[in-house]
């Protein structure tokens, strides 16, 4: 189906790719990475239409080479305005992902996947035993089971769960071994931010 020129809009220059960046910013937490992958979406998104439009091949492949060639320049741009900041990104990621009771090797993979450097995200994710564990407690119980429910029956399938959620063997062991409400004051501690 041809597209009429006129309903494609004008090609992704740096001015319309800032007003996209900056409208998913308004909605979504995002890294470098992450918005330059977004843009350049909207650049293919807009060389298909244009394709399927008619406009002239030379004219395409030119939008597509100074759209392209404009997104570092707008991440740049946003990133001296402090409107787009990696490390606060990962520093905010990494204490939601805790309070869910994502393992801190979850986390990292988690991060790593948003396109946040593996220093910044060790970093916003210092090593903590105590929060593991926490994190451990808040992941048994989200998903009932001991210390929580279920009793000695469910050890194995709780071991088995820490494991695939990414926690060592003895974090999730000391996990188990917690009562119902030590677990649970660490569970508290960790969602109040005292971990």
């Amino acid at each position: 189906m041809k597209r009429n020129p006129r309903d494609i809009g004008a090609p992704p220059d740096a001015a319309r790719l800032r007003e996209a960046a900056l409208a998913h910013l308004a909605r979504f937490a995002a890294t470098e990475a992450g918005l330059a992958r977004v843009l350049g979406r909207r650049v293919d998104r807009w060389v298909r239409a244009a394709e399927s439009a008619g406009l002239a091949p030379d004219s395409i492949a030119q939008a597509r080479r100074d759209g392209r060639a404009a997104i570092p320049l707008v991440i740049a741009a946003l990133r001296d305005l402090g409107a787009l900041n990696d490390t606060t990104f990962a520093e905010s990621r990494a204490r939601r992902l805790a309070r869910e009771g994502h393992s801190r090797r979850a986390a990292l993979v988690h991060l790593a996947m948003k396109g946040v450097d593996q220093d910044i995200a060790a970093e916003a994710l210092p090593e903590s035993p105590e929060r593991d564990l926490a994190a451990a407690c808040t992941y048994l119980r989200r998903r009932r089971l001991p210390p929580f429910a279920g009793g000695e029956a469910l050890r194995m399938k709780a071991l088995a769960a820490l494991a695939r959620g990414g926690f060592d063997r003895d974090i999730a062991e000391r996990a188990l071994a917690l009562d119902a409400d030590s677990a649970e004051t660490l569970v508290i501690a960790l969602r109040q931010g005292t971990l």
